[in-house]
């Protein structure tokens, strides 16, 4: 066997694993939820010494797969604990991984399987061309406010190509996993306003440019 099918048979174990356990036992990740907490977070990365950087990816792989688990503390913690750079490596490591396990998921279990979990929600989709699927998810990434796990899960029931959603998805969640880290950093420092507005202003210009086209594109199928 060679290292690359071993790495994607342990990736494929953990996501059914996880999945297997959300699916089975949903409180028993809300009682996990719990730990995600910040100041519990920062806690733990502190005291994992040189195994923190490790925990912070496979804690942010996890909270991609398992859409309860919310992902934003991971990468405030990082940030806090490792700075701007190295936080953001490791939050785009874990984000990546867990998407990427996400989209194999979707592919593998099918849309039965997934609707028992996610609802509806999973019925809308994602259609278009490969380029406009890769540009939806690309664009999907910039947005802090947009489901990243829904998103991944969406691609993996869609025609989209795996190596086309793993470059869109790198490409787009290094700024915001920057932000993220960037954001954590200077809640260390007591300095949150520059922060809190660069966030802001990252949704508002990645958002309403998409919007408005989103808009237009309606308006002009309806004339």
């Amino acid at each position: 066997m060679s290292l690359r099918a071993g790495i994607l048979i342990g990736l494929a174990i953990l996501g059914i694993v996880l999945f297997g356990v959300w699916l089975i036992a949903p409180s028993v990740l809300a009682e996990v939820r719990e730990w995600f907490e910040p100041e519990r977070l920062e806690t733990l990365v502190a005291r994992a010494g040189i195994w923190g950087p490790v925990l912070i990816v496979t804690l942010m792989t996890i909270a991609v797969v398992a859409s309860p688990i919310p992902s934003a503390p991971i990468a405030l913690a990082a940030g806090a604990a490792y700075g701007h750079v190295w936080g953001t490596v490791q939050v785009v490591i874990g984000a990546e991984l867990g998407a990427l396990i996400a989209f194999g998921l979707a592919r593998v279990l099918g849309h039965d399987a997934l609707r028992r979990v996610f609802g509806t929600s999973v019925d809308a989709g994602l259609l278009g061309s490969q380029t406009a699927l890769t540009a939806t998810v690309f664009a999907s990434r910039l947005m802090p406010f947009v489901s990243f796990d829904m998103i991944s899960y969406a691609a993996g029931l869609s025609r989209l190509h795996a190596w086309r959603f793993a470059l869109a998805t790198l490409a787009g969640i290094i700024p915001a996993s920057f932000l993220l880290a960037h954001f954590g950093g200077e809640a260390v420092s007591g300095d949150l306003g520059r922060a809190t507005w660069a966030v802001l202003g990252f949704g508002l210009v990645t958002g309403l440019p998409l919007i408005w086209a989103a808009t237009r594109g309606k308006a002009e199928r309806k004339r």
